[in-house]
């Protein structure tokens, strides 16, 4: 345990752990402000024309989560829990934020996605959820204080 401790107390752990913030904060600020103006979801008028029992899963997911006030939701909430990863004083209210949205991201994505995309998804979800644990990890004594 000791060992342990010597690490997440190094200067390149604390660096480590910087750039896991910046990575997760961008990623989502990213995602959050592509909802707010529509470059995320929504379908082709195509695929609006075609019976929608010959629509994709995941076209029609897409569709779904289109819909106000469900996508600006979304998108404002992963925009705030990218601007909380970056401050220290929210970086850990921003990760219990985190883990929820990317749940039901990756939810979806297994769930809705064809197969060959949602491996890779979930392999960048998974690591994520890791980055997020040592994010914890990092800032245990603030957690202790907060309980």
């Amino acid at each position: 345990m000791n060992k342990l401790l010597s690490i997440s107390n190094s200067k390149y752990f604390e660096y480590f752990i910087l750039i896991a913030r910046f990575l997760l904060a961008i990623t989502f600020i990213n995602y959050g402000y592509s909802k707010l103006t529509g470059g995320q979801f929504g379908v082709t008028p195509e695929v609006m024309a075609t019976p929608l029992k010959e629509v994709s899963f995941f076209n029609l997911m897409w569709y779904l989560f289109d819909q106000e006030p469900l996508k600006s939701f979304v998108g404002i909430f992963q925009m705030l829990c990218g601007l909380f990863l970056l401050y220290n004083r929210t970086v850990i209210i921003g990760v219990f934020f985190f883990i929820p949205i990317a749940s039901n991201i990756l939810l979806m994505d297994i769930t809705f996605m064809p197969k060959s995309l949602s491996i890779g998804f979930t392999r960048r979800f998974v690591w994520y959820f890791i980055l997020c644990g040592l994010i914890l990890f990092h800032y245990r004594s603030q957690m202790k204080e907060m309980w």
